[in-house]
């Protein structure tokens, strides 16, 4: 990194005030340093040129040209980590499609608190962001359809991620046959952006995907994303699996915590579960997949290449917890290959 190993980053904001809060606060941090701001694409172009900026953090909505156009014709000529900081808007996803490495949403300005809480986050992201691998935008290319099979209703997919972890689980969806056996997930990510999130990806893949919410069956087909301050937990009622979103207080730093998810799974699907583990710092995730895979579930994990930010993976790797590492673009013929063996030992 840069001079005395500090984080050098570039604010990229159109607002003067905002600029001045972003710099202030995040320049609190001693590991930090803000070496520019810019007020738009053009302006940081120029900055990142003569600065060589760590980490950028810019703007969904500026003057000139876009962030997320902004994005996408930056990165392919200088892999610099960005963090997106936006209002609420789907638009977030829109930018992690094109290389963004993650978000922080905007806080109330007239709120001491609410800047004070998006500071602490929007340094931990940054910090996070230092270290990430970047991935220009690439055209996403078509792939055949899995031909379809049969499944009994007591094998499920549990699935957890964290930074990068949107566009990984969207990588792996949109391979799967839409008569995949039920899909659990928790993602590491804020309250509202979750049933986005859902939305997004029901609207963009064959498989139905929806918030989860206490109640939910696991069926055939259907993916359940975690609520972005509840954890969620599986429970058999008869043959059937269903889903309890509750909330409670943080497990491994996180509210959904993977662990939570992969528990659950290991007490009561056992043998019957996949459990995926993806792109993510730190290490939530690691034991509660140890759990599935000792219970007779098969486990695998994101290999270090792909992954944004090869922490979660790492750590379950480490302990003996993933049972095979793969590609996230060959995650879900795994998966496929893997339930269809289950299937013809029965």
């Amino acid at each position: 990194m840069g001079r005395e190993n500090k984080i050098r980053v570039l604010v990229v904001d159109d607002s003067i005030v905002f600029r001045e809060v972003l710099s202030r606060g995040i320049s609190s941090d001693l590991r930090i340093e803000v070496v520019a701001t810019a007020t738009d694409p053009f302006d940081a172009r120029d900055k990142i040129l003569e600065y060589k900026p760590d980490v950028m953090t810019c703007d969904v909505q500026m003057p000139k040209m876009n962030g997320i156009e902004f994005i996408k014709r930056l990165l392919p000529q200088y892999q610099l980590p960005v963090v997106v900081v936006s209002g609420v808007s789907d638009a977030v996803f829109d930018a992690m499609n094109v290389g963004a490495v993650d978000f922080v949403t905007k806080p109330d300005v007239k709120s001491p608190k609410s800047v004070e809480n998006f500071i602490y986050e929007l340094i931990e992201t940054i910090k996070i962001a230092a270290n990430a691998k970047v991935s220009p935008y690439k055209k996403k290319i078509a792939k055949k359809k899995k031909e379809k099979f049969e499944t009994d209703s007591s094998k499920i997919i549990a699935i957890g991620a964290s930074t990068g972890g949107t566009n990984a689980i969207y990588t792996i969806l949109k391979g799967l046959p839409s008569d995949i056996p039920g899909i659990v997930i928790v993602q590491h990510i804020p309250p509202v952006f979750s049933s986005m999130f859902a939305e997004r990806l029901n609207n963009s893949i064959s498989l139905s995907v929806k918030e989860a919410t206490s109640g939910d069956y696991v069926e055939k087909g259907r993916v359940l994303i975690a609520p972005g301050d509840q954890h969620m937990r599986i429970k058999k009622v008869g043959d059937r699996y269903k889903v309890e979103c509750f909330k409670k207080n943080k497990v491994n730093g996180h509210c959904p915590s993977v662990d939570v998810l992969f528990e659950s799974v290991a007490k009561v699907a056992e043998s019957h579960a996949i459990g995926v583990i993806l792109t993510g710092m730190g290490y939530d995730g690691a034991k509660g997949l140890l759990m599935m895979k000792r219970k007779g579930a098969r486990t695998i994990g994101q290999d270090e290449k792909s992954s944004v930010v090869y922490g979660m993976p790492k750590v379950a790797y480490r302990i003996g917890a993933v049972q095979k590492q793969a590609d996230l673009e060959n995650i879900a013929y795994l998966i496929y290959t893997m339930l269809r063996k289950g299937s013809e030992n029965r």
